[in-house]
């Protein structure tokens, strides 16, 4: 009886989680006139390809901007994942005196925040950041809940025993890091992984900020972009009493900018969902 209910709690909840991501990808598919007409549809009443055509109006801009997306999504991850295994292998080490310290003042930081205004002026005026691809990639490579995340896991999944028989054996610790640490945490590792590649690819907010040069915009941002201007255009001939929704597809576009974000990113979670749940429940075990 049990599994039963919960069978059909998890069946329940995973349509409601499907089914948004298909009315879009049915929407992205359908002409302007017919989501307009008659709302959307599980599948396309009037297939069109429209709104893909005026995402890839201009496809140099729209590559260009995966390009830059890609490129800090790749670096950013390979760069925050060395960094915060290395915090947190050293943050779990009960040789090491200050750990307590250090990890009062991370964990601090999560409670309170120099600020947003603070942060801008420290990126922009004193590292001099802007218009540079260090901005995209810099700010989020570290997060104090991630060391933390991390930290955890390792202590988890790597215990003092091991770390003391490897020393016995002569390796030092750089040793210990790359062969034993990195192969035994990789659940985390997957884990945290995902989290930054999931925030690199989704940031627009960065660019936003410090990106004034349209070559260097992230998809997102670039997208973000479209978009408004789509809804200018769309809110100017309301104004004006002209009707431009038959030559703007405005709803199919916004539809297909979503599949066009979100899509790639999607094939990232067949490679990590193995490590990911396995690396939750190791996080959820012990604290």
């Amino acid at each position: 009886m049990f599994q039963l209910i919960s069978y059909s709690f998890i069946i329940i909840l995973s349509i409601m989680c499907l089914l948004p991501f298909l009315l879009i990808l049915s929407g992205s598919f359908s002409s302007n006139e017919s989501i307009v007409r008659d709302g959307y549809h599980l599948f396309p009443t009037d297939f069109s390809l429209e709104g893909y055509k005026m995402v890839f109006t201009f496809p140099t801009k729209v590559l260009k901007a995966y390009g830059v997306t890609v490129f800090t999504t790749v670096v950013g991850t390979t760069l925050g994942l060395f960094l915060i295994t290395m915090a947190g292998f050293v943050l779990q080490r009960k040789d090491f005196k200050y750990r307590n310290t250090f990890s009062f003042f991370i964990y601090f930081t999560t409670l309170f925040g120099g600020g947003l205004v603070p942060w801008y002026i420290m990126l922009a005026n004193y590292f001099n950041l802007t218009d540079t691809y260090t901005v995209l990639i810099f700010p989020g490579l570290m997060t104090p809940f991630l060391i933390i995340l991390m930290k955890n896991f390792i202590r988890s999944a790597v215990p003092d025993e091991l770390i003391e028989s490897a020393k016995i054996d002569g390796a030092n610790d750089f040793r210990i890091y790359f062969s034993i640490v990195l192969k035994l945490a990789m659940p985390g590792i997957a884990t945290v992984g995902l989290f930054l590649a999931l925030g690199y690819w989704n940031d627009w907010f960065t660019s936003s900020l410090f990106i004034n040069n349209p070559d260097m915009y992230q998809l997102q941002f670039y997208l973000y972009n479209t978009m408004n201007t789509i809804t200018f255009i769309d809110q100017m001939a309301i104004g004006t009493g002209i009707t431009l929704s038959q030559d703007v597809p405005t709803e199919s576009t916004k539809m297909a900018m979503a599949i066009v974000v979100t899509g790639p990113i999607l094939f990232l979670y067949p490679f990590v969902q193995r490590y990911f749940v396995k690396g939750l429940t190791i996080g959820a075990v012990k604290g």
